[in-house]
């Protein structure tokens, strides 16, 4: 792929005003979560429509559906023949957690070794830069027609994603789609996503007794729920960490691997724990199942007391490989936890969140265009990867537009750290993120 607008050269140009605007964006604490303030949400959509207006989009709207976040739209026609490409990324961030686990404020970007921390600042506020940027980059040139959808409450699970698309088909319709909410293979290799795991959650109660007895005066003959409870989880996985729960898929494992060592730095998992599972660690992160546990409800320490406790509550995280219907191997989930209750306790499975997994063709047009683009960008082949991670709602766009070709890109690295403390974006990855995606829609055009 050529570069005859010398796309290199602006976007290293524009690239100081496009941090100055992901700083700005960092600074608004857009957390969707029901318990957060919600007008900073709305704050941080008008932001962003403010920004595509600015890059030459002349149709700018923000909009809801149903009881979703708010949302933006925005559209530059395509020229007569022209392809329309629909950019996603979402505004909507995490809650920041415990403030003490940020070496800096989560909501004030700060600079250390290259890299912006902040909430935000990787997932997904860099990937608005990536498409501000390439917009940017190709201004008068751009060929091809562009709608940038950005997302107000991907963090939340998408709620009202298939009444928002069904709302607005209309303007949304495209024949491409570029969703900027992954990862890239290591910092100095791009990746292209070609599978998701989906996802499902459900909560487990476990009951003993009706009410809490004295621990001293009953304790022998009755265990407590949360001993019960510990029990039964425990029988979610084999001596190996492998996920033992039966009528659970796996898909084939990639052609790639993840090196321990870095997988180890990359994680910071403690160097005295043995890694759970068999099988390459690709496999085991990107296809095949995995489950944790989330949250627990039981009495804290502080407010502990002589009692034998009769109810604990888990709350299940089950990512299925690529394949898997979400609603089987919910169904299989329950068959076991109801079926493994400890001494007679009694088990109660809530439903939860249905993901459904991704799976894209890796030899379509739009793929080589994006290859070509990648390569050119870092100087080296991307990487076909998974992500462990779940994105349902790449499903649901494939639902309301069966039609359409759909590339998973990203912005972050495996040491983004995106949903924990210290968050960060890697500024030189991310300025090549921007090249990538204005030589990609360069490509489109050229395609037709």
């Amino acid at each position: 792929m050529s570069d005859p607008l010398n796309l290199r050269a602006r976007v290293s140009q524009l690239f100081p005003a496009l941090r100055e605007d992901l700083e700005a964006l960092v600074r608004i604490p857009s957390v969707s979560a029901p318990a957060f303030d919600q007008s900073h949400v709305a704050a941080s959509a008008e932001a962003v429509a403010e920004l595509l207006r600015g890059a030459g989009l002349d149709d700018v709207q923000i909009l809801t559906a149903g009881g979703s976040r708010p949302a933006v739209i925005a559209r530059r026609a395509a020229p007569e023949g022209g392809p329309t490409v629909l950019l996603y990324a979402h505004h909507d961030v995490q809650p920041p957690g415990n403030r003490t686990d940020w070496e800096s404020d989560p909501f004030i970007p700060t600079e250390r070794e290259g890299r912006l921390y902040g909430r935000g600042a990787a997932d997904d506020k860099a990937g608005i830069i990536a498409h501000l940027g390439a917009l940017r980059t190709l201004g008068e040139d751009l060929a091809v027609g562009v709608t940038v959808f950005v997302e107000g409450e991907e963090e939340i699970g998408s709620p009202f994603f298939v009444e928002f698309l069904t709302a607005h088909a209309a303007l949304l319709r495209a024949d491409v789609i570029v969703v900027a909410d992954s990862a890239n293979w290591k910092v100095g290799v791009p990746g292209l996503t070609t599978s998701l795991r989906g996802l499902v959650d459900c909560e487990v109660e476990l009951t003993t007794a009706s009410h809490a007895i004295h621990s001293g005066m009953f304790g022998g003959p009755v265990l407590d729920a949360i001993t019960l409870l510990s029990r039964l989880v425990a029988t979610l996985h084999d001596d190996a960490g492998n996920v033992a729960v039966a009528g659970l898929a796996h898909a084939p494992d990639p052609t790639v691997d993840y090196d321990e060592a870095d997988f180890r730095a990359d994680s910071g998992v403690l160097d005295s724990v043995t890694l759970a599972g068999t099988g390459p660690i690709s496999a085991r992160l990107w296809t095949r199942p995995a489950l944790s546990v989330i949250g627990f409800d039981a009495p804290s320490v502080a407010l502990s007391s002589n009692t034998i406790i009769p109810k604990a509550t888990a709350k299940l995280s089950l990512r299925i490989a690529a394949g898997q219907d979400p609603a089987a191997a919910l169904a299989a989930l329950r068959a076991h936890l109801e079926s493994h209750a400890p001494f007679g306790a009694q088990v109660v499975v809530r439903d939860g969140e249905l993901g459904r997994s991704f799976q894209a063709p890796v030899d379509s047009a739009a793929m080589r265009a994006a290859r070509a683009a990648f390569e050119q960008a870092w100087g080296t082949p991307p990487v076909d990867i998974g992500l462990g991670g779940s994105i349902p709602f790449i499903a649901d766009l494939l639902e309301v537009f069966p039609d359409a070709a759909i590339l998973v890109t990203g912005v972050e690295d495996p040491d983004s750290r995106a949903h924990g403390a210290n968050e960060s974006v890697h500024l030189g990855e991310l300025e090549k993120v921007v090249l990538a995606e204005a030589l990609l829609l360069a490509a489109l055009a050229e395609q037709g």
